[in-house]
């Protein structure tokens, strides 16, 4: 933008309120700057300030300076008010007149009460292509997408959100997000200024694409950050529609396949260039972005107006080659990785909590009794409720459940005892198969599940020739060309589990389908390996290589098409690398598999698929399950530590732990614990899920020898506790840091661990625990007489729940660590610690860090510890303590000469308080250092102690 070579008088008309000499005085500059005509004369004429004929006269001009000229002349023959108006109009439309706001800053235009009571249109082209782009994306967010064409659910009615937390770049927890808004907000959890891309993954179904709906409808609304004024919105699959040959520039991806502008298209993408921090971009599913189309031989794109495959356009994009300042927001599942230098967010998807869980319940069934009579199955049944964790399998099974209440008289049923994925999968099968029957409003349809299935083997067929045909090409959307020669009927459509991809115009012409998950995708192509009598061995077990490294995968290797996203984020020429960075699609189709030809499933299946057939593919694949498990669990990394042969488990092995429950096969389980010759398992940030702990109890409740077990970094919630409970017999060390666990969890823990008091360690950092959690911990410590260890911190705990853990800790003669890093039991917590610490025999390491301790409870624990031989670190970072504290801990070391580490960093004390301190350790040969970090110390001040290397201040 120019700068104005004019002084301050020449901005100013000579004479007060003067706006003829005002547009006189700044004619050039006017005529300069001024592009958009039409809306001026537009509020004009609306407000009688210009007739037809003035109009006409300026549209006469030839080029865009003489209208603005004319305009002027117009406006200034006109008088005053005309002309303090034609100010406001260009004041008020700010999007129109963009390169006028300075100007008009330091003029300080202000229009008097007159003109502010006359009504100002906005017909510019930005400002129209917004209200255009609000209306299609609260049109398109206004219901949920559902695989049950004819439902129609509004968002707002339905939508509960679920835990999302925003992390940093090893995936660790930063908190959970407060709001959707948030993912905007400048000011929490930036990982990279320089970055521009949000990105959000989380595991199939946890409800990423809901997420961005709801995000549409809230942008929408207008509920958004304000300074967005475009928001456009793609799936990748569909994207990979686009034949290879086509070709198209930035400004045609957006209008023509996305939405186009009534007027000056043009005009609209100029301010899109000028101004793409303006710009929100939304990218659903990059790990969905798999196609033949190869962008190593397409030259980088770097013009917004060179034609370029959309894919090339997308890549320049999310690189910042295009519309570099733009927001983009990414989803894919995890495992997905996007490269640092691009991310400036990151936010995991957690699933449901319980009180998700329960707000989501009411939603679906308002009906108050029909509501209890669902949370009490869920509540019988744990595996069934630890699979509600995730939103898309709770709505497939409450979908099921009102089904069942609208089909039969009797109260509906959920499936009981233990449940797998499959089962749930074959429901909601049978449940969509049985709408083809006609309904009668005195009989009831009564076919068996077997009746069910066998009557739709043709449509089961075919449905699953397209699904595997897909899965084979890691393709997710499919032509009409595709679904015709899998002889999909018009009836097939109608059941809902194909759908038409919502985007119209990108790529074909024709008619395009998509599955309405990738899990239902992935379910139809395992039945179709299952069913289909020309499948063989090698076939079956095709996609099972997708576990095999990718060095010892070579000689089998199939030939897949290139992975867009490893290229386009920076990573060509990456040669023998696996494309693939995640592959869930196969997983789950491997898994579904397991569950198809488990022992259970045979008498299902046996109607389906001939008896020879049927055992064949269950002996291969045992076999290869049964040796794939022994290879991994032998090639896992091993580690010898404090006492313990420590295995770190990686994902892989959570997804065989989940193909051997759904074959809900007790060999298969016992083989696996065999496997498991190290007493210590480590299972961190494996993304593990609480239904993820009905298969790890299927495995670990076989195990002879007790076993330490780290979950740390998952996603496991009071869901997860219970379906651990089989193997807490086995369980010395419990290590369930950052897993969403409330007070109901932990008094699962309380009822379990005390039974078997076999418990050394309990690990419960930064979950959901209050007072209530507290006290059953305490009770925990009171009764586990070997428990040693206890990590409670970034908890909800007070005084009330300090108080009882402090009483525990001073009646245990084991413990020898606690963790109570940032919890707030203030002073009246620290002095029921103090009284624990008077002569404790064996707590050696204590951690009130960040607690709200002030001088009170800090000098409590300073003269407690003038009667305490036991403790050797002592952290009391980020609390107020005050040199009336560090005087009481001066007086301390003159006392205690076992105390080896004192951490007061980050409190309120002052060289005085630092001084008495030093002083103090010319009396203790014990302590190695006191860390004073962060307290109100200047560096000269701190240069008196430099010869006492134990005062640590900087």
């Amino acid at each position: 933008m120019e700068k104005h070579g004019r002084s301050e008088m020449e901005m100013v008309p000579s004479e007060p309120h003067s706006f003829i000499k005002l547009l006189k005085v700044n004619r050039e500059h006017l005529v300069t700057h001024i592009r958009n005509t039409q809306c001026l004369l537009d509020n004009l004429l609306q407000n009688d300030y210009f007739s037809t004929e003035d109009a006409e006269i300026v549209c006469a001009c030839p080029t865009q300076p003489d209208k603005v000229r004319r305009i002027l002349d117009l406006v200034q023959s006109k008088g005053e008010e005309v002309s303090e108006f034609f100010l406001h109009v260009i004041q008020q439309l700010a999007d129109a007149y963009v390169d006028l706001r300075p100007w008009l800053s330091e003029i300080g235009f202000s229009p008097s009460p007159l003109i502010q009571s006359k009504a100002v249109v906005n017909t510019d082209p930005v400002s129209r292509y917004s209200q255009k782009l609000q209306q299609q994306l609260g049109q398109d967010s206004k219901f949920i997408l559902c695989y049950a064409q004819k439902e129609e659910l509004l968002l707002e009615q339905m939508y509960t959100d679920t835990v999302v937390e925003l992390v940093n770049f090893s995936n660790e927890s930063l908190g959970s997000l407060d709001s959707l808004a948030c993912l905007l907000d400048a000011t929490t959890g930036v990982l990279n200024e320089q970055g521009e891309i949000i990105f959000v993954f989380g595991d199939a179904g946890m409800g990423k694409s809901m997420l961005l709906q709801r995000l549409q409808s809230l942008w929408a609304a207008g509920q958004l950050d304000p300074g967005i004024k475009f928001f456009f919105h793609f799936r990748c699959r569909t994207l990979s529609c686009f034949k290879k040959s086509a070709a198209l520039c930035l400004q045609d991806l957006l209008f023509k396949h996305y939405c186009y502008p009534e007027q000056d298209p043009g005009e609209v993408f100029a301010f899109l260039l000028r101004f793409p921090h303006t710009a929100l971009f939304t990218f659903d599913g990059l790990d969905e972005l798999h196609s033949d189309f190869d962008l190593s031989s397409e030259p980088d794109t770097s013009s917004p107006w060179e034609p370029a495959h959309p894919l090339a356009l997308l890549a320049s994009l999310l690189s910042g080659k295009l519309l570099k300042g733009a927001r983009k927001l990414l989803t894919a599942r995890t495992g997905v990785e996007v490269p640092r230098h691009l991310l400036w967010k990151k936010a995991l998807l957690r699933g449901f909590s319980p009180s998700h869980l329960r707000a989501y319940t009411g939603r679906m069934f308002p009906e108050r009794a029909v509501r209890q009579r669902l949370l009490d199955q869920l509540e019988a049944n744990p595996n069934l409720c630890s699979l509600c964790a995730v939103p898309l399998f709770c709505w497939i099974i409450f979908r099921c459940f009102q089904h069942f209440h609208d089909t039969f008289e009797s109260s509906p049923q959920l499936p009981d005892l233990t449940v797998t994925l499959t089962d749930i999968f074959l429901l909601v099968t049978e449940v969509h198969l049985n709408r083809t029957q006609p309904t009668s409003l005195v009989q009831q349809n009564t076919r068996s599940q077997t009746e069910t299935l066998r009557a739709g083997r043709d449509t089961l067929c075919s449905l699953g020739r397209v699904a595997h045909r897909g899965m084979e090409k890691s393709l997710f959307v499919f032509n009409q060309d595709e679904v015709q020669a899998s002889e999909v009927r018009e009836g097939d459509l109608q059941l809902g589990f194909l759908r038409t991809v919502p985007e119209l115009g990108l790529g074909e012409e024709q008619q395009s389908y998509e599955f309405f998950h990738l899990t239902l995708q992935a379910f139809f192509a395992a039945l179709f390996l299952v069913v289909d009598d020309k499948v063989g061995t090698r076939e079956l077990l095709r996609f099972f290589q997708e576990w095999t490294p990718p060095e010892e995968a070579v000689a089998t290797s199939t030939c897949f098409p290139p992975f867009l996203p490893v290229q386009c984020l920076g990573g060509r020429g990456l040669h023998g690398e696996d494309p693939f960075k995640n592959k869930d699609h196969f997983h789950f189709t491997n898994l579904f598999l397991c569950g198809l030809l488990s022992k259970g499933k045979q008498k299902l299946l046996r109607h389906l698929v001939p008896t020879a057939a049927l055992r064949r593919k269950r002996k291969a694949l045992w076999t290869h399950l049964f040796a794939s498990l022994r290879s991994h669990l032998k090639n896992l990394p091993r580690v010898q530590s404090g006492g313990f042969s420590q295995v770190q488990a990686l994902p892989t092995f959570i997804w065989m732990l989940r193909c051997i429950f759904e074959t809900q096969s007790e060999k298969a389980g016992q083989l696996a614990a065999r496997g498991i010759c190290a007493n210590y398992l480590k299972l961190t940030f494996c993304n593990a899920c609480s239904a993820d702990c009905s298969a790890l109890s299927f495995v670990l409740h076989h195990l002879r020898k007790r076993l330490a077990l780290d979950l740390d970094n998952n996603n496991l919630n009071d869901f997860g506790v219970r379906e651990l409970q089989p193997c807490f017999s086995r369980l010395t060390v419990i290590r369930l840091s950052v897993n969403q666990i409330t007070d109901s969890g932990v008094k699962v823990l309380y009822e379990e661990l005390t039974k078997y008091k076999i418990l050394t360690f309990l690990g419960l950092y930064n979950n959901q625990i209050t007072d209530v959690g507290a006290g059953y911990i305490a009770r925990i410590l009171d009764e586990c007489k070997g428990l040693t260890h206890l990590k409670l911190g970034k908890n909800k705990i007070t005084s009330e729940g300090g108080k009882s853990l402090a009483l525990a800790v001073k009646n245990s003669k084991s413990i020898f660590e606690v963790g109570m890093w940032g919890n707030q039991i203030g002073d009246e917590g620290a002095k029921a610690f103090a009284e624990a610490l008077r002569n404790h025999p064996s707590l050696t390491n204590l951690s009130l860090a960040f607690n709200g301790i002030s001088t009170e409870g800090g000098k409590s624990l300073a003269w407690a510890l003038q009667q305490n031989a036991s403790l050797r670190i002592f952290w009391l970072t980020k609390n107020e303590l005050d040199d009336e504290v560090a005087e009481s801990f001066a007086e301390m070391l003159k006392v205690n000469q076992t105390l080896k580490h004192l951490w007061l960093i980050q409190n309120q004390i002052t060289a005085k308080g630092i001084a008495q301190l030093a002083e103090a350790l010319q009396k203790n040969t014990g302590i190695m250092e006191i860390c004073l970090n962060g307290n109100l110390i200047k560096p000269e001040e701190a240069k008196v102690f430099e010869d006492e290397k134990r005062i640590v201040c900087f």
